[in-house]
């Protein structure tokens, strides 16, 4: 029976990756996949359903554990994403994103003389506001509104300045990202201190690395496409990025960051000590951000008015991210009733894989689902709850397992074709789909490399 379970388990992996690469609704495959695997844990005799209140019917207990997965998950992190979501919204109504984009890219204007270094500048730039605004296709498209003709008119092809906006996306970094909540529930930490304390000593020396790739593959692309005469550097659209909102609101995107350091216990500024969790800051943050809309709108209905895209934006968190968690954590449970993880394990011990071996090996195929499917969420969300149990069978820490895999997922998306960011800015800008994420290909599977070798031997 175990070894038909096993071969259950992988032949339900390839069905969801096949139906989530051909566009098939993620939360549906991963929900319905699930389920089918706890019937068939239950008839082959593997594991018993685990419910904190089970109905007294198998049948029913398999629906029973969706309902609980909701209100688990809603009372973790679900309601943290959904403040979220909903305070992005928000500043992307009261256009205070659009204001800290414009004051970020002005240093751009320093390096007229060198468009490849500017170029690679992006990325930095692009990173640090993506911490702020977590967003791939967001901020992608609003990068191409600002930056995009500037680094054009620099003398970059149009492939390179795309590029370099993309890869402004390739690291789900910060408090504010669904993955990093996700990555923290799942070792037991605070997002504040799984960011601080393991995100950025990773993402640093990594974005380093991605930017002299980056800075070289897109010259050397340039000079090739240029001889062939393929090199098409003419606008599509124009520079006409405006700014409605005062710049002031620019520090508005980033106040919840700056709240959650300041008065995180591990920056130590205050004794004793005040401890904000993040659903704490983004409420504080809107609330100081209802006041600079009024003082600037002078109407309290208008502030109302504007207010309704928060609400708004939790709502359209909880339909996409939120119930992709419940959804990714009914099949990675439906994995381990199956007994999966024994499986695994015992395979690699067998093939003589060690743990840093099967977390390299994973990890990388995390890298290409995410190219596949298109989403770093729906491949980490998928089997990133199955880590914690892995790592205990293979006596490593879950945050060595789960850090570089939450970073591989999101960097196979801008190498995909069909990544909601790649396909956005690519149509905006009139270049196919394809040929950017080629473009991006060589550097992220060059900074993907170095950043597993890196975290690996830093261990």
């Amino acid at each position: 029976m175990t070894n038909l379970a096993a071969i259950l388990s992988l032949f339900f992996i390839v069905a969801t990756a096949l139906f989530l690469y051909k566009k098939y609704n993620p939360q549906g495959v991963l929900i319905f996949s699930g389920v089918l695997m706890f019937f068939a844990a239950f008839v082959l005799g593997t594991h018993l359903i685990e419910l904190q209140k089970p109905t007294g019917s198998t049948f029913f207990d398999l629906f029973k554990a969706v309902d609980e997965g909701f209100i688990s998950n809603l009372t973790r992190a679900g309601f943290m994403i959904m403040t979220i979501g909903g305070y992005v919204a928000f500043m992307n109504k009261i256009q205070a994103t659009n204001a800290l984009v414009y004051i970020s890219m002005k240093p751009l204007a320093i390096f007229r003389k060198y468009p490849y270094l500017a170029s690679a500048i992006t990325i930095v730039i692009g990173q640090m506001l993506f911490i702020t605004t977590p967003s791939a296709a967001g901020l992608g498209l609003l990068l191409v509104a600002s930056v995009y003709p500037i680094l054009v008119n620099l003398g970059v092809s149009r492939l390179t300045a795309l590029s370099v906006i993309s890869a402004s996306t390739i690291f789900d970094q910060g408090p504010g990202s669904a993955n990093t909540a996700l990555a923290a529930q799942l070792i037991e930490k605070s997002n504040v201190y799984y960011f601080l304390t393991h995100q950025i000593p990773l993402v640093i020396p990594t974005t380093i690395v991605v930017i002299i790739l980056y800075y070289f593959n897109n010259r050397y692309f340039d000079k090739k496409d240029k001889l062939k005469g393929n090199q098409d550097n003419s606008l599509i659209i124009t520079s006409d990025f405006k700014v409605e909102a005062p710049l002031i609101f620019a520090i508005l995107p980033m106040l919840p960051l700056i709240i959650l350091i300041l008065f995180s216990p591990y920056i130590k500024l205050f004794n004793p000590p005040i401890t904000i969790d993040t659903t704490t800051a983004m409420m504080a943050s809107l609330f100081v951000s209802l006041l600079f809309l009024l003082v600037y709108k002078r109407s309290l209905k208008k502030v109302f008015d504007s207010f309704s895209a928060f609400w708004k934006g939790m709502g359209e968190v909880f339909s996409t991210v939120v119930t992709l968690i419940v959804a990714a954590e009914i099949f990675s449970k439906g994995l381990i009733y199956l007994g999966f993880i024994d499986t695994l394990v015992n395979v690699s011990t067998h093939l003589g894989l060690s743990g840093v071996g099967i977390s390299v090996l994973i990890a990388v195929l995390l890298f290409f689902a995410a190219m596949l499917m298109g989403s770093g969420n729906a491949a980490f969300f998928s089997f990133g709850p199955l880590m914690p149990a892995i790592a205990t069978k293979l006596s490593m820490s879950s945050v060595s397992m789960i850090l570089p895999m939450q970073l591989c997922a999101s960097m196979g998306r801008a190498t995909s074709p069909i990544a909601g960011i790649i396909v956005a800015i690519a149509g905006v800008a009139g270049v196919s789909p394809i040929e950017l994420a080629k473009r991006n290909t060589i550097p992220l599977i060059g900074g993907m490399l170095f950043m597993l070798t890196y975290h690996f031997l830093t261990l």
